[in-house]
């Protein structure tokens, strides 16, 4: 069959590499079938352009995926769109966090043919193969469609893949490389050229605010892992990892595992990744030896400096294990990306002077750090709170209504009043950026000096530093 998988435009100048899709991708093509991507999230196609493109090109199938966020929803929304526009429109599924929550809604509203819910690695051969003979998907496992009648189906979900070594790694090949590897990251050079990959998929965790639809962590193995970066850096001369799976750091053992083998192997590339701060409090020696092995920046889940709404939260987590984790992270010389998120259950404004206070005492302005307010994403138990609680109707309110921007109030699970809970953040985000300011001004000043008091002949130009 001929498939178009759609790369959706995420209004970045240089695009984060979609991994999901890629792997889609990789499983579609090794069942045999020609695929294509529509690389909309490079080129910044229109929606009228895909219905042009689809019309002219005639594909079996069109596929596409997101993540729950109300740019994702509006985005895919219009693609959705576009694509009901085609005189003989092809087959149209989606997968991904945004729909699969509760896929009949998408389903209805988008005008798609099918949702794959979970990972769709072996979901998406057999729906083509469905589609290539029978056009019965009352056997797929790992799907929701709508029948001849137009009766709602969900059939039973797909078991995991437990050995996630076997997963054929993303098809790379089908993608513009060469605009992804430019994507900047966090303490990445202007030569380095990045690539994104997963160390795993899932998390034994269990936040509030936190959208899984599958329980438990599986791991690939350090081999594995090893193997396809140094695939990347032969075809594609990467020289920087960013692990993009939610938690690299899944347990002490195999972190030092991984970092034992990447050096002894002499892998030689900078790293970043997902970390948990209950290890990095306990063990500063897993640190200083992701150091050695080339990690340069650890992305953790702090959200809140106030132990009632940690635990709240379910983060397993107290501040005394955040700042001792922070501490130790950054005497390793690695820096730590500090996630601040305000208004879960129960937090007050003496939570947010606590979280600026903490912001201002450990960020290295590695990444410019801004407060948030919790978005009680479908799936989430804070959704499922926001429903019976009466502050969100349904999805449809929540995604047309309540959500409309991230750094909006969704709903609000606090005491404060709207008034004084915007209040919080203005206060607390014009303090965090005046200090990035600041900070950037005194690194201005560096150069400065640097160039006419030293007369350095390296520089090259005033530019963001």
């Amino acid at each position: 069959m001929k498939v178009l998988l759609i790369a959706y435009d995420n209004d970045s100048h240089i695009s984060f590499f979609p991994a999901g899709l890629a792997y889609v991708a990789s499983a579609a093509r090794d069942a045999g079938h020609e695929v294509e991507i529509y690389q909309q999230d490079i080129y910044h196609y229109t929606e009228e352009h895909l219905t042009e493109y689809l019309t002219k090109h005639k594909f079996d199938a069109v596929g596409i995926g997101g993540c729950g966020g109300y740019y994702q929803y509006r985005k895919i929304k219009a693609i959705a769109a576009a694509i009901d526009k085609v005189p003989d429109k092809p087959f149209f599924w989606m997968g991904g966090h945004l729909p699969s929550p509760e896929p009949e809604y998408f389903l209805r509203k988008f005008k798609a043919d099918l949702i794959m819910i979970g990972e769709s690695d072996e979901t998406v051969k057999e729906v083509l193969q469905t589609l290539e003979t029978s056009g019965d998907f009352s056997r797929v496992k790992g799907i929701a469609w709508l029948d001849h009648t137009g009766a709602y189906r969900m059939n039973e979900r797909r078991p995991l893949i437990q050995n996630i070594d076997d997963i054929p790694f993303p098809a790379y090949d089908l993608f513009n490389m060469e605009h992804y590897v430019l994507h900047p990251h966090a303490n990445s050079a202007r030569g380095d050229r990045g690539a994104e990959i997963l160390s795993g998929r899932g998390c034994p965790f269990k936040c509030n605010f936190c959208y899984r639809m599958d329980s438990g962590f599986r791991p690939r193995s350090s081999e594995k892992i090893i193997e396809e970066i140094e695939l990347l850096k032969r075809r594609y001369g990467v020289t920087y990892i960013s692990f993009i799976d939610e938690l690299l750091m899944s347990s002490v053992k195999r972190t030092v595992d991984f970092c034992n083998k990447m050096i002894e192997q002499k892998v030689n590339v900078k790293w970043s990744c997902n970390g948990r701060l209950n290890y990095a409090s306990k063990d500063k020696e897993m640190l200083q030896l992701m150091r050695e092995a080339g990690c340069v920046f650890i992305n953790y889940g702090i959200e809140s400096m106030d132990n009632e709404a940690l635990k709240r939260m379910n983060k397993n987590l107290t501040t005394d294990m955040i700042i001792q984790g922070i501490e130790n992270t950054l005497s390793c010389g690695i820096s730590p990306g500090l996630n601040i998120i305000f208004g879960n259950l129960g937090e007050t404004r003496q939570s947010i002077e606590n979280d600026v206070k903490f912001l201002l005492k450990y960020d290295d302005h590695a990444q410019l750090r801004t407060i948030r307010p919790v978005t009680p994403y479908p799936g989430t138990d804070l959704y499922k709170y926001a429903i019976e609680h009466g502050l969100i109707r349904d999805i449809e309110d929540f995604y047309e209504h309540k959500h409309v921007n991230s750094d909006l109030l969704t709903c609000n699970f606090t005491e404060l009043t709207d008034d004084e809970y915007y209040d919080a953040l203005y206060w607390a985000n014009n303090v965090l950026l005046e200090n990035y300011l600041e900070s950037t001004r005194e690194a201005n000043k560096t150069c400065l000096d640097k160039l006419y008091l030293e007369k350095d002949a390296n520089f090259r130009g005033f530019r963001y530093v």
